[in-house]
C-alpha cells in the first residue's frame, strides 16, 4: 500500500474520503449472541453470570466479589514505583478535574420569573476496565476520578479475573481512586449485571469504560436503561507537522498509536516530501525491535497513512475532517493556531507533548471520542456524570405575563388541559 497520499494529485480527493469514512471497527456481528447473554443474565442473575465467567473468562473458581483483604493482598504486589507513579497521576487528573465543576445559576428576569438550574451527580455508576492484554491501571484512574470528583457516590468496578488472574496495579489503582465495590466479572455479563443487578451485583445508573465488541455491543443494547459513555472504536492519532522535526520522534508517536490495536490508525499531515520519506523509514526501523511489533506493523500496514499538504491551512482542514481522538501539534508556536481545530478529542500543544503524556498523566480524562465522531463528542469529563436540572418559579406578576401567551400556543397545539392549568389560575387573581 501507498503510504503517502499527495494533496497536490488529481484523484487525491477520492482516496482521501476512502481513509475518512473507512470503517476499522471488527466486522462482526455479536449482536445475538450478546442479546442472549444479556436475557440470561436479567432472569437468572448470579447463576448466569457466574456460568458466563467460568466458562468465557476460564476461571473454575468465580467468586463475585473482591473483598477488602483481598485487594490489600493484591496491592502487596506492585511494586513502589508504579504506586508512586499512579500517586502522580491520580493527583493530576484530580485536579484537573475539579477545576470542571460547574455553579449552579438562579436569576430573575424582568417579569419576575425566577429561571436558571443546578446540578447533581448521578448517584451509582459502573466501571468497566478490561482484562487480559489490555490491562490497564490507568483506565480506572480516568474513568473514576472524574466520576468521583463530580460527586458519585456508589462506584463499582468490573473487570475480568482472566485464567483467574488480574493485573495487581488495577487494585492499587481502584484503592487511589476510592473504589471498594470491585466485582471479578467481565464480558457482556457484567454490562447486563450492572444494568439489571443480580443477588450480588447492584445495578447502577450509568457504564462507563472501554472493553471488546461483546462489551461495546452490551452496553449498545442497554443504553437507554442506563446511560453508557460513548461506543469506543479503535485509536487514532493525526500529526501535524512542520519540516523543523526529527523524524525518528514522529515516527515513534506514530508507532506509540499503532501498537494499541491493529484497527488502529496513525496519520502524518506535513507539507514535506523528504520529511515523509524519512519518517517511512523510521517506522520500519522502529517497528522491527518493538515488542509489540507485529500488532504495530498490522496497523500500520492496513491504517497508517502520511498525507503531503500544501500549506498550513490545508493541513487543518484535512485534520478537522479526520476528527481524530488525539491530534498532535508538532509545529512551532502551536497555541496559535488553536482557532483552526473544530473536531479532536484531546490536542496535544507543541514538539514537547507526546500523545502518550495524555494516556496516562498529563490529567485529562484519556477516555475519548474515536471513529469521527469528534465532529459531535468530547471526552469524557465531570460533565459525564452529572445532570442539569432546570428551574423555573412564577410570581402573581410573572403568571400574568405569560399565562396569556402560554394559553394561545396551548390551544393552538390542541392541549385545552395545558390551557386550563394556566387560565384557573388567572382566574383566581
Amino acid at each position: 500500500m501507498n503510504k503517502i497520499l499527495k494533496s497536490s494529485d488529481g484523484d487525491f480527493l477520492k482516496k482521501f474520503h476512502e481513509v475518512v469514512n473507512y470503517d476499522r471497527s471488527e466486522i462482526l456481528d455479536v449482536s445475538s449472541v450478546v442479546s442472549e447473554i444479556i436475557k440470561n443474565v436479567r432472569e437468572r442473575g448470579d447463576a448466569a453470570v457466574i456460568e458466563y465467567t467460568s466458562k468465557l473468562d476460564r476461571n473454575n473458581e468465580v467468586q463475585l466479589e473482591v473483598s477488602n483483604d483481598s485487594i490489600e493482598e493484591y496491592i502487596k504486589d506492585v511494586p513502589e514505583d508504579i504506586k508512586d507513579a499512579l500517586d502522580l497521576a491520580a493527583e493530576r487528573i484530580k485536579n484537573y478535574h475539579q477545576k470542571q465543576l460547574p455553579a449552579d445559576q438562579s436569576y430573575q428576569d424582568e417579569n419576575e420569573t425566577t429561571l436558571g438550574y443546578f446540578w447533581r451527580a448521578v448517584e451509582s455508576v459502573g466501571i468497566y476496565v478490561p482484562g487480559g492484554t489490555a490491562s490497564y491501571p490507568s483506565s480506572v484512574l480516568m474513568n473514576a476520578i472524574p466520576a468521583k470528583i463530580a460527586g458519585v457516590k456508589d462506584v463499582t468496578m468490573v473487570t475480568p479475573f482472566t485464567d483467574g488472574k488480574i493485573n495487581p496495579s488495577i487494585m492499587y489503582a481502584a484503592k487511589v481512586a476510592g473504589i471498594t465495590n470491585i466485582h471479578p466479572i467481565g464480558g457482556a455479563q457484567a454490562i447486563a449485571a450492572l444494568t439489571f443487578g443480580t443477588e450480588t451485583i447492584k445495578p447502577v445508573n450509568k457504564i462507563v469504560g472501554p472493553g471488546n465488541i461483546y462489551v461495546a455491543e452490551a452496553k449498545r443494547q442497554v443504553s437507554g436503561t442506563v446511560g453508557i459513555d460513548m461506543f469506543a472504536g479503535p485509536s487514532e492519532v493525526v500529526i501535524i507537522a512542520d519540516t523543523n522535526n526529527e523524524p525518528k520522534i514522529i515516527a515513534a508517536d506514530l508507532i506509540a498509536q499503532s501498537e494499541h490495536d491493529p484497527s488502529a490508525q496513525s496519520i502524518l499531515i506535513c507539507n514535506d516530501e523528504s520529511l515523509a520519506n524519512n519518517v517511512i523509514k523510521e517506522v520500519d526501523d522502529q517497528i522491527s525491535n518493538l515488542p509489540r511489533g507485529e500488532i504495530a506493523r498490522s496497523s500500520w500496514d492496513k491504517n497508517g497513512y502520511i498525507i503531503i499538504a500544501n500549506d498550513i491551512d490545508e493541513s487543518f482542514n484535512l485534520s478537522n475532517q479526520l476528527a481524530p481522538e488525539h491530534l498532535e501539534l508538532l509545529i512551532d508556536n502551536a497555541e496559535s493556531y488553536l482557532s483552526k481545530i473544530s473536531n479532536a478529542g484531546a490536542v496535544f500543544l507543541g514538539k514537547n507533548t507526546p500523545e502518550a503524556l495524555g494516556d496516562y498523566i498529563a490529567g485529562p480524562s484519556h477516555v475519548l471520542p474515536t471513529s469521527r465522531s469528534a465532529k459531535f463528542s468530547s471526552g469524557l469529563s465531570v460533565y459525564d456524570f452529572l445532570k442539569k436540572i432546570s428551574l423555573i418559579g412564577c410570581t402573581d406578576k410573572s403568571l400574568a405575563n405569560l399565562g396569556e401567551a402560554a394559553i394561545k400556543i396551548a390551544t393552538n397545539e390542541g392541549l385545552d388541559g395545558h390551557a386550563r392549568s394556566i387560565e384557573y389560575r388567572l382566574s383566581k387573581k
